[in-house]
């Protein structure tokens, strides 16, 4: 029996690079999917129904179930009329992987308004709209005493976790959707969901536009049979993530190739007390040491 028989799957983004790689394995693996993607530009200017709609060709000649979706996932009626999309044509919902975003790099002393509010829009919003259209399903199925072994995967990124120059709108959007994942695990599992997040590194039209990512993909390409850049690598992960039986819940990870590592969150490495309100002058003494505490990102690449 195939890892995902049975379960019902809406991927976002999912007409080009890593979505698309999600939706053709969970589709492989026995899910119906929602093929989700506007077909906009890298900058999330424009649309084109093309995209999603050749997944699902793609999906249906390999003998899948499949359906397209153009909706916006940062639009309110978008994100519901994914969750409905699902719920009409394959009678329910169980898989949520949020994957669309776009790219509005520049410097922050060059950055407008609008490539902030663009970024925020389709990730955080897209994130956040798409995760509670689904919810409100499960919590309802759950209430009716039909409650799914759920599961809703997050997609993060490096840039905001170890931090990255020019995407400080990105990056922002991105470290956001690690800490929404870890409120939502703390939030839905009590309707049967598990949520994670996963960081992929892969050569997507995206990571492509980063100054000599082109060259460093090539490079690696031709050093072994393996290429650890193909974004075909990350959907495996996701699809086991996907999986009824998966134990993982309210965790992110960097995926690359063939390794996944878990990221520890936010934790407290060093501190200084006292039994009474600090002044400056006992911060300036005390607290000027945190500056010498070493720590490391631990950055597998």
């Amino acid at each position: 029996m195939r890892a995902l028989e049975g379960r019902v799957a809406v991927v976002t983004g999912a007409g080009r690079g890593i979505g698309r790689e999600e939706a053709l394995l969970l589709a492989a693996e026995g899910a119906s999917v929602v093929v989700n993607d506007l077909g906009g530009a890298g900058d999330g200017q424009g649309a084109d129904t093309g995209p999603a709609q050749r997944v699902v060709d793609e999906i249906t000649a390999a003998g899948g179930a499949a359906v397209a979706s153009t909706d916006d996932v940062a639009d309110a009626d978008g994100a519901q009329r994914l969750v409905d999309s699902a719920v009409e044509a394959f009678g329910g919902l169980d898989i949520l992987v949020n994957n669309a975003g776009i790219l509005r790099d520049r410097m922050l002393v060059n950055m407008s308004e609008e490539d902030w509010d663009s970024v925020m829009r389709v990730h955080l919003r897209g994130h956040f709209l798409s995760s509670r259209a689904a919810a409100r399903y499960w919590r309802a199925e759950a209430k009716a005493g039909r409650q799914r072994q759920a599961s809703l995967v997050n997609t993060t990124s490096t840039s905001g976790l170890f931090g990255n120059v020019g995407q400080a709108n990105y990056g922002a959007a991105k470290s956001g959707i690690a800490s929404f994942t870890s409120i939502l695990q703390l939030e839905l599992e009590r309707y049967g969901v598990r949520c994670n997040a996963v960081a992929p590194a892969a050569r997507t039209r995206l990571t492509m536009t980063v100054p000599g990512a082109a060259e460093q993909y090539e490079e690696r390409a031709a050093d072994g049979v393996f290429d650890e850049d193909d974004p075909a690598n990350i959907a495996p992960f996701v699809a086991y993530l996907a999986t009824a039986d998966c134990p993982l819940a309210g965790r992110s990870f960097f995926v690359r190739g063939g390794s996944v590592h878990l990221f520890q969150p936010w934790a407290i490495v060093d501190s200084i007390e006292t039994d009474h309100r600090w002044t400056i002058e006992e911060l300036r003494k005390d607290a000027a040491r945190f500056a010498d505490v070493e720590f490391t990102l631990n950055k597998p690449y």
